[in-house]
């Protein structure tokens, strides 16, 4: 059959018409309308497809800003960072000087210069973490030496052991005893008796006690092969073996002994030999 007829009744009253479609025409109609359904739901799953993309689109873009702001300040934090860093080792360069070091590790050797302007705006978080640990260890050094001369300068006679006039100085004079010429091995420092007689520096009382015509005496090893000695006191507060630190009162002034007033003799001895303990006493000796 090359031909199908279709009988088409409008109502029930109404003629009926035949119309006479043939196998191409069918195939034909039947085709428009698949190809428009098609395209129909092609252009559906489009639209449909198209906004979620939008939307996973819009979602990405945020995403990505949220992300360029974390490394935005994340970028400042490690420049911030990088400041800090080298603000430490210059403090520490700083503290290596007032703790004597002849040499330190950090910021390498001196000298001047700039930094390659391709690589001034890197980031080089290994850089900063060898910076650091460099830094650490460099620390560590400064803290060692600097308590070492800490503990040297607290060791160190730097104050008169009491405030008064000086009467005698160190060296040669004339023995106020018997008028001969004589070696005075220390300073004279007259004062009201009783007045307190303190520790010129840290240290380590050695000798409490009459000592000859020292009369009542302290002798007190500061370490570094430094000792002072405190004479003629009326009393001692301090015993053999107490530690003292530079301030403490070790006893009070007196007459005992070969003197003739009160006053109190004062002695720094370095590694056994006498010295001028004017060269020791940084505050004076007059009240």
């Amino acid at each position: 059959m090359k031909y199908h007829t279709v009988i088409v009744v409008p109502h029930a009253r109404a003629r009926f018409r035949k119309l006479r479609v043939s196998n191409r025409q069918l195939v034909i109609g039947i085709s428009t309308v698949a190809v428009l359904t098609l395209a129909s739901i092609f252009t559906t799953w489009s639209f449909l497809t198209k906004t979620v993309n939008l939307k996973e689109l819009a979602q990405v873009r945020e995403e990505n800003e949220s992300l360029r702001q974390v490394n935005r300040s994340f970028e400042d934090s490690i420049r911030t960072l990088q400041k800090q860093l080298g603000d430490f080792e210059d403090r520490t360069r700083q503290l290596a000087i007032v703790a004597g070091l002849d040499e330190l590790g950090v910021g390498q050797q001196a000298g001047v210069g700039g930094q390659d302007p391709q690589l001034a705006d890197r980031l080089d978080l290994e850089d900063l973490r060898q910076r650091s640990d460099e830094l650490d260890r460099s620390l560590g050094q400064v803290d060692t030496k600097l308590g070492e001369r800490l503990r040297l300068i607290a060791s160190t006679p730097a104050i008169a052991p009491v405030k008064g006039i000086l009467t005698s100085s160190y060296g040669s004079r004339r023995d106020p005893v018997t008028g001969k010429p004589a070696r005075h091995w220390g300073i004279d420092i007259a004062t009201a008796p009783g007045s307190g007689v303190v520790a010129s520096a840290d240290g380590i009382v050695v000798r409490a006690g009459r000592i000859g015509g020292l009369g009542k005496a302290v002798y007190v090893s500061h370490g570094y092969g430094v000792t002072t000695r405190y004479a003629h006191l009326s009393s001692i507060e301090v015993t053999p073996g107490q530690r003292v630190e530079r301030g403490n009162v070790l006893g009070r002034v007196g007459a005992t002994g070969r003197a003739t007033g009160y006053h109190l003799h004062y002695e720094v001895r370095v590694d056994g030999g006498a010295v001028n303990p004017l060269a020791y006493i940084l505050d004076g000796t007059r009240g």
